[in-house]
């Protein structure tokens, strides 16, 4: 069965859909079968894997309002080789059309029971704060992927991120956990990125992956194109880091797998 991981951060310009389009086809091109659900109604993620979030006809609101079975909305995203539960700004009436009812943090998680067995992995691109899309995402989860600047404000947006995972773990989540914390736009060069990724790396101990996502011009141009940096440019750092951050993901679930076993 899949691993559901969400991409949280509710601080905006951290990488959350950067990582979540790289991420997939990066465990894509080792031939693990990924699905990517677009969470955020700037459907940014869905732009960047190719798919033109405008002329969809059905997207992630359908499936959360009960319109459509998962199954019917999945595309799959060419440019990057996993499939997609697409979105737009029709996301943000199905957060308005959930306020009132009953179980509505278990959407999500609910309408992705059929499709599960299907993957290896699906990553749930959140938008950037603790809204009930957010909360449908961790519901559904299994951990949770934190992008963070190393910037002076990071932690303290992290204070409130791990508040709410505590609280879903707590009431009606028990196996969420924290899959690792992932640095990225990182420049070596910057004191500051040096100091506060000490800082996070003291704190957090082995849940910081050791890939490094740095600043890199090829990965911010490729979603102009609608493609992912692996296919834009593979030779490109950012390309290499996300291939480099997929690798480590697959090892610690194997990993995982064997603790897991019967002695």
């Amino acid at each position: 069965m899949a691993r559901t991981l969400a991409i949280a951060n509710q601080k905006g310009g951290v990488g959350k859909t950067t990582t979540c389009v790289n991420l997939a086809a990066s465990l894509s091109a080792t031939r693990r079968k990924v699905l990517m659900i677009d969470l955020d109604p700037q459907g940014n993620a869905t732009m960047g894997s190719g798919v033109d979030k405008n002329a969809l006809e059905t997207s992630v609101y359908d499936v959360l309002t009960k319109r459509r079975k998962a199954d019917e909305v999945i595309q799959f995203a060419e440019n990057g080789g996993y499939d997609i539960i697409p979105a737009n700004g029709d996301v943000t009436a199905a957060e308005v059309e959930l306020i009132n009812e009953i179980g509505r943090e278990y959407r999500l998680r609910n309408a992705l029971k059929g499709v599960l067995d299907s993957y290896d992995y699906v990553l749930v691109d959140c938008p950037p704060s603790l809204n009930m899309l957010t909360v449908n995402a961790l519901v559904a989860a299994n951990g949770v992927l934190i992008p963070m600047q190393c910037e002076y404000y990071a932690l303290e947006g992290l204070a409130a991120l791990m508040n709410t995972i505590e609280q879903i773990r707590e009431t009606v989540n028990p196996e969420l956990e924290i899959e690792g914390l992932l640095r990225t736009m990182y420049d070596p060069r910057n004191s500051l990125t040096l100091d506060v990724s000490e800082q996070i790396t003291e704190y957090f101990g082995d849940k910081v992956y050791r890939s490094i996502i740095p600043r890199n011009v090829r990965l911010a141009e490729a979603p102009s194109h609608g493609i992912p940096a692996l296919k834009y440019d593979k030779s490109s750092r950012g390309a290499i880091a996300y291939l480099a951050l997929a690798g480590e993901i697959i090892r610690k679930r194997k990993q995982a797998a064997k603790l897991a076993e019967p002695a």
